[in-house]
């Protein structure tokens, strides 16, 4: 694609900070165009992670839910999740990214909280939190740091350690795959964990 698309990432209160920080900064490395925005009903931008953790959203989602960007990131954190399940507009913003065939993103908690339990994946492969595996139907469940499902542009990934992972493999889907070996290249990655190129799957 360019890289000079647009990346919708979510927050709401209990999100997890490593996820969503990590996918940010390495999505600005690539020179993409970064948007946060809170689901919180009522539009506060400070967001308090799962941690504690400030996170400060640009905008609330009803503001920029429709506007044009190329993917949406939900972050992990149980209680950000199940924020994000239970906000209509969020669900419907996903419904409508994944029906235009854009990628949709989700990491940890998020894909079996969020995605699951609204349906919005009929088909498609996926992972999360492998402590959260029971929230996955076994048919779809995928044992992977990260899981692309291209039959639906479908990115999913486990938790806070596979987060660069997560972030470099849609670096590669929305640039190239040497935007994202440069991104990596600035990281001092351990040996052998750098594998995003391993991730083309169904």
């Amino acid at each position: 694609m360019n890289a000079n698309a647009s990346v919708l990432v979510c927050l709401a209160h209990g999100s997890e900070e490593t996820e969503a920080v990590t996918t940010i900064d390495l999505l600005v490395r690539a020179g993409l165009n970064v948007t946060t925005a809170s689901v919180e009903s009522n539009g506060i931008r400070e967001i308090v992670c799962s941690r504690g953790v400030r996170l400060l959203a640009d905008a609330a989602l009803v503001e920029v839910a429709d506007n044009d960007f190329e993917a949406i990131v939900l972050p992990g954190g149980l209680k950000g999740a199940e924020t994000f399940r239970d906000s209509t507009l969020l669900v419907e913003t996903v419904r409508q990214f994944h029906l235009a065939g854009k990628i949709v993103a989700a990491i940890c908690a998020a894909p079996g909280t969020v995605l699951v339990p609204h349906d919005l994946f009929p088909v498609g492969n996926m992972t999360g939190f492998p402590g959260l595996k029971e929230t996955i139907p076994e048919a779809k469940w995928m044992e992977r740091r990260v899981v692309w499902d291209p039959r639906v542009n479908l990115l999913t990934s486990q938790g806070p350690g596979t987060a660069i992972d997560f972030a470099l493999k849609l670096i590669d889907l929305l640039v190239d795959k040497e935007t994202a070996r440069d991104v990596a290249s600035q990281l001092v990655l351990a040996a052998g964990i750098y594998n995003y190129q391993e991730f083309e799957e169904r």
